[in-house]
């Protein structure tokens, strides 16, 4: 009987009609595939029981974050070459694995059957979401999937975000440090807002505080910043009286939709909006045009899709859904922009920034690595797996274009049409000396 690295790279090839462009290493110490290939590591053949109940990406992904199959070699690579067999080989190419009818895919599971060892399912990891039945996002619904991504423990997040504690991406310039790159973020938004002494600013999905202590002690803005996360607000509130920016600066576990105390000259909204869902975009945007004053500026900093020819077939990552972000949802820029311009705004600037997103998730991937056994610690394997894995494949999802993001400025006009921006809108790029 073949061993079972070798059954299992046939059965591969005989699904997908092509090379398998990684070697597999089985839980029998049995190695097949091209030589030089980066390793897939099959640790054990409960991995196979996973695909064969969830075939597709939630079955690889229960695998990967249970430790049953691992990477020996670049882990970008091993992501790259898999993307490019099943993700990009034609418009229908991802689909073409799945359907039962498929008499290869029919085969390939009789194949896996034959090698999964004993038959009943395994349980998920206990770091998958466990989701209440119900309509997507209400406010308990959002509460509880923003929690399961954010209240994952600080200590996890100093580890991976490092200094800055900005959990969005950085703007970057040739060699400099991720921390810099974060300082020149906030700054890029403080400058877009135009924010000067004594402006208000509603800071949407505050994180850390990050943001909140930038804008009042470099610009001397009065900030309220919003959190569904209680371990977020609590980290905020110590690093501002750390700061003593706590006359300048308050922070609420609060929903963006029961902030009532308008109105506000500025609104920032950084890596936030994903969460809000489709069918809330323009609850979002209607909300956020009523806080603020004729004349004030949103900043809303956002991740985007590709447009699909039917965008009624858009549906969640499953993994992205089970393990990082429960009920996120992506749209195209262009629906973005008509959506806070059907609100009422208008859209003054768009700065596609996808390019620096990938090189902010590689030294977050980066730093993941150099403190992984603390990181562990910090919370548990399978939840830095979770992490490692996420941040790797958005990294080369946005160097691949399959997603990007923008941050777009809009104003509340005044009455009669003003906007009060500057005749050359990209004037904030300048630094003062």
């Amino acid at each position: 009987m073949p061993d079972a690295a070798s059954r299992l790279t046939a059965l591969a090839e005989e699904l997908l009609g092509e090379p398998l462009p990684v070697r597999i290493r089985a839980w029998d110490g049995s190695e097949s595939g091209p030589p030089g290939a980066p390793v897939l590591v099959i640790r054990h053949r409960r991995a196979l029981r996973r695909l064969i109940w969830k075939p597709g990406e939630l079955g690889l992904a229960r695998a990967w974050v249970a430790g049953e199959i691992d990477v020996d070699g670049d882990l970008y690579e091993v992501l790259d070459r898999l993307a490019a067999l099943l993700w990009e080989r034609g418009a229908d190419a991802k689909d073409s694995v799945h359907p039962v009818r498929d008499p290869r895919v029919r085969a390939f599971a009789r194949g896996l059957l034959q090698v999964a060892g004993p038959w009943p399912p395994p349980a998920p990891p206990v770091e998958e979401v466990r989701r209440r039945a119900g309509p997507l996002h209400t406010r308990r619904r959002d509460k509880e999937a923003i929690s399961h991504h954010y209240d994952v423990g600080n200590d996890f997040y100093e580890l991976v975000l490092g200094p800055s504690m900005v959990y969005s991406c950085a703007y970057w310039e040739e060699n400099g440090t991720l921390e810099d790159a974060q300082r020149d973020k906030l700054d890029l938004v403080s400058r877009k807002l135009g924010l000067k002494e004594g402006d208000r600013l509603l800071d949407v999905g505050c994180g850390w505080g990050s943001m909140a202590i930038h804008a009042a002690r470099e610009y001397g803005a009065l900030v309220t910043g919003v959190t569904l996360s209680a371990e977020q607000a609590a980290y905020a509130r110590k690093r501002i009286a750390e700061e003593g920016l706590t006359d300048r600066i308050e922070i609420r576990v609060q929903d963006y939709r029961d902030v009532r105390d308008g109105p506000y000259d500025a609104i920032s909204s950084i890596g936030m909006a994903e969460h809000v869902g489709t069918v809330r975009f323009r609850e979002y945007a209607d909300h956020l045009y009523a806080l603020l004053r004729p004349g004030g500026r949103l900043l809303n900093h956002q991740i985007a899709r590709r447009p699909e020819k039917d965008e009624s077939a858009y549906h969640i990552d499953a993994f992205i859904d089970a393990y990082v972000f429960p009920d996120g949802e992506l749209a195209p820029v262009g629906r973005t922009v008509a959506t806070l311009e059907e609100a009422g705004f208008e859209a003054r600037d768009v700065e596609a920034i996808r390019e620096h997103y990938a090189l902010t998730l590689r030294r977050w991937v980066t730093n993941l690595e150099r403190h992984w056994d603390a990181a562990v610690r910090a919370t548990s394997p399978g939840r830095a797996r979770v992490w490692r894995l996420y941040m790797a494949a958005s990294a080369l999802s946005f160097e691949r274009n399959r997603i990007g993001v923008n941050q777009i400025l809009a104003v509340r006009p005044e009455e009669g049409g003003p906007a009060r921006m500057p005749l050359r809108v990209r004037d904030w790029r300048a630094t003062e000396g």
